[in-house]
């Protein structure tokens, strides 16, 4: 599957998912027998922890499809960019997703230490140090101040994609500069139940 016809596959899967017309997903005995001689999933998913936002049924996907790394916030780790290098190199994805969502609480908490200076327990200040820079970023923009926590969560998609679309590793950096895989990056809307893939 090319990177055009994976994205073509999410999108079409999503606009059944806002229209309540969910794709039948195959999730049998014989399904689970077939993958478990291997997977060969279409794409890879970097999305956000937080259990209102499951990949899987905002696109449609049954088992095998999608190789999904979530953490809160939806930023990589070493453990996170590895992730997503094997599922390029390995598994032969061709998309990449970014998907960051509506009330995100990491990016929130990101913002709250940049604009109130909230003081977080430890475990949660090791959470949101990656995505503190586009906190700052954000309430560095003169944007209402309603709209700053929405212009966090896009930035830290878009410092996400960035960083896979100039990886200096080879293993993912390549693939990209030569067009065999394609990095986007995404927003779902709680409410909507819409995905917008802003950055493509």
């Amino acid at each position: 599957m090319t990177p055009d016809e994976a994205l073509e596959r999410l999108r079409e899967g999503n606009r059944r998912f806002v229209a309540d017309q969910p794709v039948p997903i195959d999730i049998s005995t014989q399904r689970r027998l077939e993958l478990a001689k291997g997977q060969q999933p279409f794409a890879a998913l970097v999305g956000c922890a937080d259990s209102r936002v499951g990949p899987e049924h905002l696109f449609g996907a049954g088992l095998g499809e999608l190789f999904i790394v979530r953490t809160a916030g939806n930023y990589l780790d070493d453990a996170g960019f590895g992730s997503v290098a094997f599922a390029v190199s390995q598994l032969g994805v061709s998309l990449v997703v970014v998907l960051g969502h509506e009330q995100c609480g990491a990016v929130a908490a990101a913002s709250a230490v940049v604009g109130d200076n909230a003081q977080l327990p430890p475990a949660l200040t090791r959470m949101v140090q990656p995505i503190l820079p586009a906190a700052i970023d954000a309430h560095a923009r003169k944007v209402p101040e309603g709209d700053v926590l929405d212009l966090a969560i896009h930035l830290n998609v878009k410092r996400v994609v960035r960083g896979l679309r100039e990886a200096s590793d080879p293993i993912i950096g390549d693939p990209v500069r030569q067009r065999k895989v394609r990095v986007v990056g995404a927003y779902y809307d709680l409410s909507t139940g819409s995905v917008d893939f802003f950055d493509t």
